[in-house]
């Protein structure tokens, strides 16, 4: 424990290199916060029975990002800065092939199942009413979106694999910030409802995409990509190894909020929105942890490259403390007024009432999530990904087997499934953190 806790001390030199390349990203994931919050609002304006049906997409939605920015993603970024941190350039070179056929048939993979079975899936989760509203919504958002969200984050993972962050961000920074008034005028004026929300992400990242790529083939990440090469399952084990383990974490993650969800739907469309509000406002702590975790992938993975194991706990618990005090004192501030957040997404008031009781419990754990993020980015980087699956486990397990447990055998009703998602938050940042230590991290 003492080896954690001296690791764990800021060092100047860790501090600085981490917002050296956090800011940038950090910048362009307070846009994604807030065109993220708009997505809420205008779903919300659509009316209940849209925002139930937005609410069932939601976790998949959210699992497209995750996966495609912070899981494969970090995979591909921490292979690639691996890569260059030993002094291999042609094998980083070699690795962004390998990354884009990645994207495509994940991409597809999400366009198949939720635009062309969008009922049968959304109907399982949220009801028949809910995957109704949800149906159209789904078709545009992954029949569009789904595979060049996949590339657009996959191709900002080489660049910030290749320490260009500042780059990377510009292009998202834009991206999000074009979306909330696209997203707008298709679903208002332009009279889609709920399913121009959709077109306009599938927009967006199309364009995204586009930008992405031209930056990437004229070696803006520092070499350029040889894509003549024949893929090799070496190279593909070098994104995966990590990827995959990130990659089931997120599906974790999100099986957390689809359970939970499901387990709600039997309370009404109105506590399967609120619960929608309160995923949406907990799961906007990973754009803001990303700004640190994305850096500390980077940053970790080249000290582990040249073999600086100790250099690489430090960067962790620096980067880990600067996540935990950023999203704690969110989380603490929306534990405090639940009602102006709720009202913020709704006017109705069963929805308001019941997105009160679950932020007064959820809000509390933000900072042992952003905690736990910033750690799980680290051991990407690191490579070492046991303690996080591990943590990932332990969350669900608390979140669904413990609102089981508090809210029917206790009679705790919903507050006792709200406050086992809470719990299961938290065990989540401590169970990720126990592994961010000597006896872990070494030398294989």
């Amino acid at each position: 424990m003492a080896d954690t806790l001296a690791a764990a001390l800021p060092a100047p030199s860790a501090a600085r290199q981490i917002l050296g390349l956090a800011a940038p990203t950090a910048l362009s994931a307070v846009l994604q916060v807030a065109a993220q919050i708009a997505e809420t609002w205008l779903a919300a304006r659509q009316g209940t029975a849209a925002l139930a049906g937005w609410s069932v997409v939601l976790p998949f939605s959210l699992l497209m990002q995750q996966m495609s920015a912070g899981a494969m993603g970090g995979g591909v970024s921490s292979a690639t800065a691996r890569a260059l941190g030993a002094g291999r350039r042609e094998e980083a070179s070699a690795l962004v092939l390998h990354a884009v056929l990645i994207a495509v048939a994940a991409g597809g993979a999400f366009a198949v199942l939720l635009a062309v079975f969008p009922r049968a899936v959304l109907g399982a989760i949220g009801g028949a009413t809910a995957a109704e509203a949800a149906a159209p919504y789904a078709m545009w958002l992954f029949g569009l979106g789904a595979v060049p969200v996949w590339l657009a984050n996959t191709l900002a993972s080489v660049l910030r694999g290749g320490g260009q962050h500042a780059l990377a961000a510009r292009v998202l920074l834009v991206t999000w910030a074009a979306y909330p008034p696209l997203a707008w005028a298709l679903a208002e004026p332009l009279g889609m409802g709920l399913p121009g929300i959709g077109a306009a992400m599938g927009a967006s990242f199309l364009a995204c995409t586009l930008v992405m790529g031209v930056a990437v083939l004229r070696g803006r990440a520092g070499f350029r990509p040889t894509l003549r090469v024949r893929p090799s399952a070496a190279m593909f084990w070098r994104i995966l190894s990590v990827g995959l383990v990130a990659s089931a974490l997120a599906g974790v993650a999100n099986l957390t909020t689809i359970l939970v969800t499901a387990r709600l739907a039997s309370h009404g469309a109105a506590a399967v929105a609120a619960y929608g509000i309160s995923a949406r406002l907990e799961f906007l702590m990973i754009p803001i942890a990303f700004g640190v975790g994305s850096a500390l992938t980077a940053l970790v993975g080249r000290a582990v490259g040249a073999g600086r194991w100790d250099m690489a706990l430090r960067l962790a618990w620096t980067g880990g403390a600067m996540a935990l005090a950023v999203t704690g004192a969110i989380g603490l501030l929306v534990a405090a007024a639940p009602g102006a957040f709720a009202g913020f997404f709704s006017a109705d008031p069963a929805v308001i009432a019941v997105a009160k009781r679950a932020l007064s419990y959820t809000g509390l754990a933000f900072g042992g999530f952003g905690l736990g993020m910033a750690l799980y980015f680290a051991s990407q980087g690191a490579g070492r990904m046991g303690w996080p699956m591990a943590a990932g486990v332990s969350r669900i397990a608390v979140a669904v087997g413990g609102g089981w447990l508090l809210g029917d055998v206790l009679g705790m009703g919903l507050d006792g499934q709200f406050l086992a998602v809470a719990l299961g938050i938290t065990a989540y940042g401590l169970v990720t953190a126990m592994g961010v230590r000597r006896a872990v991290w070494a030398p294989r």
